[in-house]
């Protein structure tokens, strides 16, 4: 007779390719072939085998990195991505205020130029707002849970603070809007979601809105999974290591982003001292005849200074801010993503734990637990595959960002130079 069942091993410690399948037996009986987990759930043979390190700009192997903080000291600011060829071109512009009975709101023109059979016409123009991105993004996270969708600027802003109606607040967004829209057309699944289609030409979006889950894939409704209350034991290695890269990721974004907030505050309120504090010397130079020119050069100088700094608090509020509220959003979503993963691996342990308790002298393994390892297998892939997008993306906005951030300050200094 076979002997009783074991318990599900943790997939801490060891691969779970070395962990004896629930279904197997002690002795040499056969009980028909094993469940063979997914290769994307296995641990490295050895950490000491090679150097443990997140993918930065190369493909994420099943190595760890030795820590997450490295990671961030390691951003390489080369500019490796491979060019495609593109057939899908989207842009945001053209925004316009609505005003109505019941509210007010802004809307922007989304412009689609595409060869892709896809679409009925090369050429498409439809107007949308921010409710409707919002909409999109929504229907995306139904449909492509597996993958990481690009996060939208937030909705909200505090009132008295930032009018939402004003020419750079709504420029700000455009942009934002804009840049998520490109990264859902340079992604190679998310580029093709039938939602994502339906938001570029749809004349009347609101009727596909009215339709709820009907357009539900059977891709997310393969997700709603019940784990009973299961918590997974032990994420792979290389999960775990991007869980805590993202956790000190985000934490250090938003240490930048708050210092940088402060120093623009600080400029602007000295900014407002310089204003009054130049015109006092031409002031006083009108009143002293043998004074008027050097008093004169200083309010010219301090008057220069003025315009200078406005023009950098302006670049810092415009282009650098947006980029680290985008990528500490970013590290949420893809947060977001690795839970998920976390709920199928766990739903997997819990079916197969489910089997070893109830096993049965049967040849096949069950097939719930075939398409959940299939859940898992794909999840690893396309998170495996999103990160290493993300990170091309993140050390090409960022090269960017930092040496234009860094002309721009060259510049500052050049301009409130006496020579």
């Amino acid at each position: 007779a076979a002997s009783a069942p074991k318990p599900l091993p943790s997939s801490g410690p060891k691969s779970l390719r070395e962990m004896p399948h629930p279904l197997a037996t002690s002795s040499s009986e056969e009980m028909g072939p094993a469940l063979t987990p997914s290769p994307d759930l296995l641990l490295p043979r050895s950490i000491a085998d090679k150097d443990l390190s997140l993918p930065n700009g190369t493909p994420v192997d099943t190595s760890s990195p030795a820590s997450s903080s490295s990671l961030l000291n390691r951003l390489q600011l080369d500019d490796d991505l491979d060019v495609e060829t593109r057939d899908l071109f989207v842009t945001v512009d053209d925004p316009k205020k609505h005003v109505c009975t019941m509210e007010t709101y802004i809307t922007y023109r989304v412009t689609t130029k595409t060869t892709r059979a896809e679409f009925d016409l090369p050429e498409y123009s439809v107007r949308r707002r921010y409710q409707d991105f919002d909409w999109l993004r929504n229907k995306l996270e139904e449909s492509q849970p597996t993958h990481l969708i690009p996060p939208l600027p937030e909705k909200f802003v505090v009132k008295g603070v930032v009018d939402r109606f004003s020419e750079e607040f709504v420029e700000t967004r455009r942009k934002a809007l804009d840049k998520f829209l490109k990264r859902i057309t340079d992604h190679p699944v998310l580029s093709f979601n039938e939602h994502f289609n339906v938001f570029l030409t749809a004349k009347d979006l609101n009727a596909y809105k009215k339709q709820g889950m009907a357009l539900l894939s059977k891709v997310g409704e393969s997700v709603k999974y019940v784990t009973g209350g299961y918590k997974l034991r032990s994420r792979p290695l290389e999960f775990a290591a991007i869980g805590d890269y993202l956790d000190t990721f985000s934490l250090k974004l938003g240490t930048i982003d708050r210092i940088a907030q402060r120093i623009i505050k600080e400029q602007l309120e000295y900014l407002v001292e310089l204003r009054e504090y130049g015109p006092v010397y031409s002031t006083w130079g009108g009143l002293e005849v043998e004074l008027s020119e050097p008093l004169e050069g200083v309010s010219a100088c301090i008057g220069n200074c003025c315009t200078a700094l406005e023009e950098l608090s302006e670049d810092m509020t415009e282009d650098f801010l947006p980029v680290l509220r985008e990528y500490i959003l970013y590290a949420e979503s893809m947060k977001n993503v690795l839970k998920k993963r976390d709920q199928v691996q766990a739903e997997y342990e819990a079916k197969l734990e489910a089997v070893a308790l109830k096993r049965e002298d049967r040849p096949k393994v069950p097939t719930d637990v075939e398409k959940c390892q299939d859940r898992v297998e794909c999840f690893n892939a396309d998170l495996k595959a999103d990160m290493e997008r993300w990170q091309n993306n993140k050390r090409q906005d960022f090269r960017q960002l930092l040496m234009g951030m860094a002309d721009k300050n060259i510049q500052y200094y050049e301009k409130v130079c006496v020579t």
